[in-house]
């Protein structure tokens, strides 16, 4: 610290984007942070991400100090970004699993894929606590319940590898090796509790009840040596978080000891001064150390540095944002060893990798209704003379995906990337002499005039990321009801199981519930479709549980476990097993 001059602080405090980080500005800027895919290229390989990072870090390691640039991307389930990498489900079907287990090998794998392409910082694991599932975000929150959400940052544990008690220190970040990344626990805080479940908005509730249920998941972050947090878009009773003194300097690192480094979101820092980006001084005051700027570099920089010669913000705020840097990137071995490795490419997207995923799909799944009275239609038959797979989710990646796919809000068809859709799924599984008949719309006279053993719908929510998924009624789309209304019509000869891919909990009208024979919620399962026909076909059980609330009526929202009124359609903790 005390060989650094002010403009290389500021560089350290400062992320861009790719789009912005060319060589020069790294050097003349002294850079920290770099975020998003370092090409905008579909089907990049990983040894050309490799490159491409490399390059950026040899501009960083050409400064007077060779302080190394930390590369981050937005590997929020899986390194997903990546042209054939391994897609695992959305963090609300991990909390379906309720296994600690499971989601640190998750964590794990996502580390191993990413240092193979370069990528030492990840903005994950969300662990929000989604209270309102109008909310276009609830499924990167793996519960409602925050006991739960706790537990399931064991993730971070994967992420950068388990602490040793002995060798560590509270709030101190960890790192077991230098294969692993810097996790991102984000949205600092209350971000899942706004009104109404409007993104960015405000979240209303006493001091005790902010505590209880939003920052408990923090305090297990916390223990498992985090390295960065990141603050959240939204209001905590009025105030902007990121203006927040009291919840981040105040809450975050005085009283649970954080010794990380806290991040902006995009443009945090300018969306809260009226023109934009006006004023930097509440934000740096209030605890944010690193600014996701992210495109108009010399403006944050300039402006940052002036405020600071002027004695609007104390010099002491800036070496406390660098030191914590500084602290992350040695503890994690990146001035040792700065520079990406492609030896290790053949781990994005590879076998074991998609198996664990394969298993984390399966025992996600929640088996809500199975037949009628005592005759139960799953397990199906692998062997049958005719099988109808409809809907149009069930040959469709990216809508199995969701979104933060390849692309922010996700994408749409089975060409982008590289995973087994569920009528391919279905096809493997099947006996070779079962015939499978696919229609994405079916019609009534199709399910009526054929023959089929039973019919499988599959069908959902399109992609969707923060805003875009904000819904007030949170119905299927209309080809969604109207595959189920042609498929489990009265007409019908088969029994009609029902598989929902969506982001949460959505409106099932009671006479619709009657007509399907079996219903299954697989959430946004990712790339391995096979986990889906795992547990339909019986070559494993259903196991997972409702990690949210399943709503009779979008009128009884927000309705969460534990409140006095509690009348869902399907309980917190239901799941039939098989």
């Amino acid at each position: 610290m005390g060989r650094m001059t002010l403009a290389e602080k500021v560089g350290q405090m400062t992320q861009i984007d790719r789009v912005v980080a060319t060589h020069d500005v790294m050097k003349k800027y002294f850079i920290g942070i770099r975020r998003n895919d370092p090409m905008k290229v579909n089907n990049a390989s990983a040894a050309r991400w490799v490159t491409t990072v490399n390059k950026i870090q040899e501009a960083a390691l050409s400064t007077r100090l060779g302080i190394p640039m930390l590369f981050g991307v937005d590997a929020v389930h899986g390194h997903s970004y990546m042209y054939r990498s391994t897609i695992f489900p959305h963090n609300i079907g991990l909390g379906a699993t309720r296994d600690v287990d499971l989601i640190k090998r998750i964590g794990a794998a996502t580390a191993a894929e990413c240092t193979a392409t370069g990528v030492r910082y990840v903005f994950s694991p969300t662990i929000a606590v989604c209270r309102d599932p109008r909310w276009g975000r609830c499924y990167e929150s793996f519960s409602e319940d925050p006991e739960l959400v706790k537990n399931m940052t064991a993730i971070i544990s994967g992420l950068q590898g388990q602490v040793v008690p002995s060798n560590s220190r509270k709030g101190v970040p960890f790192f077991a090796s230098r294969t692993k990344v810097a996790a991102c626990a984000k949205h600092y805080v209350g971000d899942g509790g706004t009104n109404k479940g409007i993104n960015e908005n405000d979240t209303v509730l006493p001091w005790s009840e902010l505590v209880r249920i939003h920052m408990l998941p923090y305090v297990g972050a916390i223990e498992k040596g985090v390295a960065t947090v990141m603050v959240s878009y939204s209001s905590v009773n009025g105030t902007k978080m990121h203006a927040n003194r009291d919840l981040i300097t105040g809450y975050l690192k005085n009283k649970l000891k954080f010794r990380g480094f806290v991040i902006s979101d995009m443009m945090g820092i300018d969306k809260i001064t009226t023109p934009i980006g006006d004023n930097y001084t509440y934000s740096i005051e209030a605890g944010i150390g690193a600014v996701m700027v992210p495109y108009n570099t010399t403006s944050f920089v300039n402006g940052l540095t002036r405020l600071v010669n002027e004695g609007f913000i104390p010099m002491s705020r800036v070496d406390d944002a660098v030191s914590r840097i500084l602290r992350v990137k040695f503890a994690m071995g990146l001035f040792e060893a700065p520079l990406a490795d492609s030896t290790s490419r053949n781990k994005v997207g590879n076998n074991e990798h998609r198996r664990l995923a394969r298993e984390a799909v399966r025992k996600s799944l929640v088996l809500l209704k199975n037949g009628h009275d005592s005759s139960p239609v799953l397990p199906l038959p692998k062997k049958a003379p005719l099988i109808l797979v409809a809907g149009s989710h069930a040959n469709n990646l990216g809508f199995q995906c969701g979104g933060w796919s390849m692309r922010w809000q996700g994408f749409n068809g089975s060409n982008v990337t590289s995973g087994t859709t569920i009528l391919e799924a279905v096809r493997r599984t099947v006996d070779p002499t079962t015939q499978v008949v696919f229609s994405q719309q079916p019609d009534q006279e199709l399910a009526t005039l054929n023959n089929f053993s039973h019919a499988i719908v599959v069908v959902g929510e399109p992609p969707y990321a923060e805003s875009k998924g904000q819904s007030s009624n949170l119905t299927l789309p209309a080809d969604g009801l109207a595959a189920i209304e042609s498929v489990c019509g009265r007409k019908r000869r088969s029994k009609c199981v029902v598989v929902l891919v969506t982001g949460r909990p959505v409106a099932i009208e009671p006479e619709l519930l009657a007509r399907i024979d079996a219903l299954v919620a697989a959430w946004l399962p990712g790339t391995e479709g096979r986990g889906v026909t795992d547990v339909l076909f019986g070559d494993h059980g259903f196991t997972g549980k409702l990690p949210r609330t399943w709503f009779r009526s979008v009128d009884q929202l927000p309705m969460n476990v534990g409140d006095e009124v509690y009348d869902p359609l399907f309980p917190f903790g239901f799941g039939l097993a098989t």
